[in-house]
């Protein structure tokens, strides 16, 4: 047994350290053993566990787990990227979410990372041409998550939504690696034009909580926007940006905001706002 979970934490160590949390909580508390072992113990690995999670939360009167069940693990079996992305989440909110201790939390109980897997879900169904299925994904997922993202949407890897409620993510619209956000956030468009609408994030951007970013328009990798910020025009790489309508206010303040997760405009931000 000690030999067969050291070769398990060598070619999977996400999962690995999943099912050593799911053993620890369940000793901790016995009454969440019934929950944890169908979500966890019971399967054989990460895949099986997320397509179990997912259709277990997406299930309806209208489409039952059994068949979600189906559908997920099918995607997952298909494209290896969807749970190569999925463990990249986990290790994210981990790193950048000062509530989460362990990986097993995202799995079981944050509606920001189960948000962000069953639009992987989607997004892969609107690439196979099973649209009207992807669409039905994401209808239960704002539903059940309060996150609304198009299934056409192209969204990287090492994503983090701290909360989670009220996301809005369009259908033109494309988020980066390791990019981070808060709940309230908007990526929408400016009016009803059908082409390319929506922005485009870059590679670990932090956006604050409640900030809509609107139009095709790029931010910068790196680059920070303040919480509440309307953003209607284009951001440079590692800038900070703050109000309604958004400016630059200064720089972002380190290489990475959307790992630092430091949401406070420093003094020398506002300055460099009054001079601007």
């Amino acid at each position: 047994m000690a030999h067969t979970k050291t070769k398990l934490a060598q070619l999977d160590p996400v999962w690995a350290r999943i099912a050593r949390e799911a053993e620890a909580a369940i000793a901790d508390e016995p009454l969440m053993g019934g929950l944890i072992h169908s979500s966890v113990l019971h399967h054989g690995g990460f895949e099986q566990a997320l397509a179990y999670r997912i259709s277990l939360k997406l299930a309806s009167a209208e489409m039952p787990e059994q068949i979600l069940r189906e559908i997920c693990d099918k995607a997952l079996g298909a494209d290896d990227s969807i749970g190569l992305a999925a463990r990249a989440d986990i290790v994210a909110v981990c790193d950048r979410d000062p509530a989460c201790d362990r990986f097993l939390l995202p799995l079981l109980f944050f509606k920001g990372y189960q948000a962000i897997q069953a639009y992987r879900i989607a997004h892969w169904l609107w690439t196979e041409g099973r649209r009207d299925l992807a669409r039905f994904f994401q209808m239960r997922s704002s539903e059940a998550f309060g996150v609304d993202i198009h299934p056409a949407a192209r969204i990287g890897r090492g994503i983090m939504i701290d909360h989670a409620h009220s996301i809005v993510i369009g259908e033109t619209a494309v988020v980066g690696d390791n990019v981070s956000m808060l709940h309230s956030v908007t990526l929408g468009g400016t009016g009803k034009e059908e082409e390319d609408r929506h922005p485009k994030i870059g590679d670990g951007v932090l956006i604050g909580a409640g900030a809509k970013v609107l139009g095709n328009i790029r931010i910068g990798r790196c680059s920070r926007i303040a919480a509440g910020s309307v953003v209607l025009q284009e951001v440079p790489p590692c800038k900070t940006v703050a109000g309604v309508p958004a400016r630059i206010v200064g720089e972002a303040g380190c290489d990475q905001p959307s790992v630092s997760m430091d949401q406070l405009l420093g003094v020398r931000g506002s300055e460099n706002a009054d001079t601007e």
